[in-house]
């Protein structure tokens, strides 16, 4: 066991009376440790690229277990009310996907099962530690991690190059490097801030050093005025009040037309994002390279933006086949070949062993060849380990993103909105009767 995940499992398994929720409202599970033993059939339900793909390949290779595949929206869009809707009425698929970041709101509420008799230890020593870790609550396995999400910088290196402008190694170096650009073109903008997603913002904090929850003894720990996020807010509202960012909602409309039309010539975002890119805009093969993503000391330095699991509802009869199949998916060969052949998936699996076969199997002619993976792998190692979600993820960032659309140069910035996501945060806890300091 990694350092850093029993710290955090140990933190977390002493705080019984704060985290009881989380160790004693998911189910035990409806079915026996062993694996299945005949033909069984699961659901499951999803949103990544390429999901699809990958049931169909594990169909057409197995006779014992069969996957029925819904394709419902991405989580915070709709598809995380789906499932918390399905498991109140009690026909939840057997099957999941669940970002980190909500996780632990999925088990506070008694919707998942303990997967550990299933996803045994060594299983998860084969995974990237900061993965494990963020499915770790209460000293019990919540969900089988299926990939990492490290920060990175995406830019056109064409117009990078036009403008005589190197990609930033720090931060100090990323606002210089966005005057220059604004210099070069008015309408051009090295990035954007997406008011409508707090959760790049947290991953720019979480690499900054900053700790939002930890619980201690019987106690949530709720702290977003640390030094780290007080710094990154101010460094963001700069950006914004001088108008050498774009403000568009992700994957809009108008930010991909800014893409297309090179008045946005970057992208922070993580190695995901590769994909999407090459997905969005085929059209621009080549013009564009990956960068670590800016630090503070120009270390390297990233929090984790994103991240997919799967994890079991509680009412599923078929948890033993439902693992088999999340394994299947997240640390074999077949299931990110199968997931990659899609052509728009990136993904960087949390198993170590499988990120020289989702190299291969991903065509880097769209960043000129560059080993994107490589530097995906030295962003990996660098992800701050003391990073906790709460049970509250839902509350904090529809706050936080109700906020942030309110932001105007000179009105309300991103130190209220954070301050408001507090709040609320602090609010929901006390409500659901868990002690709250902060």
């Amino acid at each position: 066991m990694s350092l850093s995940r029993s710290r955090t499992s140990c933190v977390i398994a002493a705080t019984a009376s704060a985290l009881a929720v989380l160790t004693a409202c998911g189910g035990s599970g409806a079915d026996s440790a062993n694996k299945p033993a005949g033909p069984v059939t699961i659901t499951f339900w999803g949103w990544a690229k390429g999901s699809k793909d990958v049931v169909d390949a594990f169909n057409a290779s197995h006779t014992d277990i069969q996957v029925k595949f819904e394709e419902i929206p991405s989580g915070t869009a709709g598809g995380y009310a789906k499932i918390s809707n399905a498991v109140k009425a009690g026909n939840a698929p057997d099957l999941v996907s669940i970002e980190y970041s909500s996780l632990p709101e999925f088990v506070s509420s008694g919707a998942l099962q303990d997967i550990g008799d299933q996803f045994t230890e060594a299983d998860r020593a084969k995974l990237l530690p900061q993965s494990v870790e963020l499915t770790t609550l209460g000293g019990k396995s919540w969900a089988v991690p299926f990939d990492a999400a490290p920060q990175a910088f995406f830019y056109r290196k064409d117009l990078f190059a036009t403008y005589k402008v190197q990609a930033p190694a720090t931060w100090d170096e990323f606002r210089k490097a966005a005057e220059q650009v604004k210099k070069a073109d008015a309408k051009a903008r090295i990035a954007t801030f997406f008011p409508d997603d707090p959760t790049t913002f947290e991953a720019m904090a979480w690499q900054a050093g900053a700790q939002w929850f930890k619980a201690e003894n019987d106690t949530w720990k709720i702290d977003t005025t640390d030094a780290a996020t007080t710094k990154v807010a101010a460094y963001w509202q700069g950006l914004l009040d001088d108008g050498l960012v774009h403000k568009n909602a992700s994957f809009s409309p108008e930010w991909t037309g800014s893409l297309k039309n090179g008045t946005t010539i970057g992208y922070l975002g993580a190695s995901w994002g590769a994909g999407v890119l090459k997905g969005t805009l085929p059209e621009q093969s080549g013009k564009w390279a990956v960068a670590p993503m800016p630090s503070w000391d120009g270390k390297p330095a990233s929090g984790m933006l994103g991240g997919t699991s799967f994890a079991v509802t509680k009412d599923s009869k078929q948890k033993a086949a439902a693992v088999t199949f999340a394994e299947w998916m997240s640390t074999t060969e077949e299931g990110v070949k199968a997931r990659i052949a899609s052509g728009t998936s990136s993904a960087f699996p949390a198993a170590a062993a499988l990120r020289p076969v989702a190299k291969k199997a991903f065509d880097a002619s769209y960043y000129g060849g560059q080993d994107i993976y490589a530097l995906f792998e030295a962003s990996g190692a660098s992800i701050n380990p003391n990073w906790a979600w709460g049970p509250t993820t839902g509350t904090t960032n529809t706050t936080i993103k109700d906020h942030f659309g309110k932001i105007t140069q000179g009105g309300p910035g991103i130190t209220d909105a954070v301050k408001a996501g507090h709040d609320a945060t602090v609010a929901e806890l006390t409500k659901r009767g868990l002690k709250v300091e902060g």
